[in-house]
């Protein structure tokens, strides 16, 4: 029986990151379903934006207050998670505190006293977090996509933390071997005296009930994260990595619509000739994309990576003039149907059966993709490098050259290029009429 409590607790462990484990791979087969594109270019300078953005927080920090109470949870509480080491060796091997076996006191005093002063900091930035999202009710967290599962979502999540930092600090402050060392425990000091006057076996009851939650707590948290907005805590270091580095403004051309204008513009050419054999520039299937699987799959890790946080609307120029377009909304209706095409997929053997729905149309609509002004605002404030723009450039061009469903606005213009070159609907003879005007 006094093995009991390490087997228990293997088993929770191994239970905890074996599903974690399973959702990853779920994450990385749904994410594979986008089309391939190369990202292997300029390696140094994809290893630097992900230090500076993903690591060093250099977006998040353009907003100072919701910037700096952000580092400080990040940094919180990726630091204090470093204890979960003891934790795990602990309730592995029926030790208690391995830490001050196998440091200097003093050396384990700094790291635990510094976890400490961070879990209360987490605390309190936790609370100002909840206290703006749910009192001051700050308007990019009341949005029309925000529905109730995203702000259910966003405030689980908070009173995940809160709890978690609690019981560290309530295991520490009930915790009689630490106390009595009296080095590290910097916050629990003044927690211990509400404890006071119980016996020690109620005190040791307390600290062991704290460490157990707390564990177990975290394991919860961390496969919480498949199914919330904070997936972002994992994937911002690769959304990042491969994030655009070629100017926001300029757009990538489809080969095969390139190739076959310069057919066009060759006199020698024949535009009846049939492809060489082995040539790969061929056709592709579909021009732009109407779902999920069209969009590349670095589109799909943005669409996961989304922190839902509404910077992008906030800014989005569309929006704040009152069209329906929200960049934000862009990206969680993108992760809802790949979803849901992960689903369709595992309910039937590994294959996707057609549902007859598709993220254009059936998410997204027409009207949403085309007040998009291209001006890359969105792009921009994101504080992960998340590319809104992208997905819906593709699903114009799906619009555009698969449907012939542009704007009458658009049509004329493309026109007035084809028949004056130029945009406007003047012929080309007169374009200089201007110049004589007095």
């Amino acid at each position: 029986m006094t093995y009991l409590p390490n087997i228990v607790f293997a088993i929770i462990l191994f239970c905890g990151i074996g599903y974690f484990a399973k959702n990853v791979k779920k994450l990385f087969r749904n994410i594979n379903l986008g089309q391939d594109v190369d990202v292997s270019d300029n390696k140094p300078e994809r290893w630097k934006n992900m230090a500076r953005i993903a690591l060093g927080q250099s977006k998040m920090v353009r907003r100072p207050v919701s910037g700096f109470l952000h580092v400080v949870v990040y940094v919180g509480f990726v630091i204090i998670n470093i204890e979960v080491l003891e934790i795990i060796i602990d309730g592995l091997f029926g030790t208690h505190r391995i830490g001050l076996s196998v440091l200097p006191t003093s050396v384990y005093g700094f790291l635990i006293g510094t976890f400490e002063v961070l879990a209360c900091l987490v605390f309190v930035s936790v609370i100002v977090f909840w206290i703006r999202r749910n009192v001051i009710k700050i308007q990019r967290f009341w949005k029309s996509e925000m529905t109730s599962w995203p702000k259910s979502d966003g405030n689980i999540i908070l009173y995940f933390e809160m709890v978690l930092m609690s019981l560290f600090l309530i295991m520490n402050a009930t915790d009689l071997h630490f106390q009595g060392v009296n080095s590290g425990n910097v916050i629990s000091q003044y927690i211990a005296p509400m404890f006071s006057g119980l016996p020690e076996t109620t005190l040791h009851f307390i600290e062991r009930s704290a460490w157990w939650i707390h564990i177990v707590g975290i394991l919860i948290f961390l496969n919480y994260l498949y199914f919330s907005k904070h997936l972002h805590i994992l994937l911002a270091f690769p959304n990042t990595f491969y994030g655009k580095l070629t100017p926001k403004g300029q757009f990538n051309n489809l080969e095969s619509v390139t190739n076959e204008v310069k057919l066009m513009m060759d006199p020698n050419a024949d535009p009846f000739a049939a492809p060489a054999e082995g040539d790969v520039d061929e056709v592709p299937a579909k021009f732009g994309a109407s779902d999920v699987q069209d969009l590349s799959w670095v589109s799909l890790l943005n669409a996961y990576t989304c922190t839902e946080c509404g910077r992008c609307t906030s800014e989005c120029p569309a929006n704040l003039t009152g069209k329906k377009l929200s960049p934000r909304k862009i990206m969680m209706d993108t992760r809802d149907r790949l979803e849901e095409v992960g689903k369709n997929i595992d309910a039937n053997n590994g294959e996707f059966k057609d549902d007859g729905k598709q993220l254009l149309g059936d998410y997204i609509t027409n009207e949403e993709i085309w007040a998009c002004t291209s001006c890359n605002a969105c792009v921009e404030a994101c504080p992960v490098s998340i590319d809104p723009l992208s997905i819906i450039i593709e699903m114009r061009r799906y619009l555009v050259m698969e449907q012939s469903a542009a704007p009458t606005e658009l049509n004329n213009m493309m026109t007035n290029i084809e028949n004056n070159g130029a945009p406007w609907p003047y012929n080309q003879m007169d374009r200089l009429n201007w110049k004589d005007e007095k």
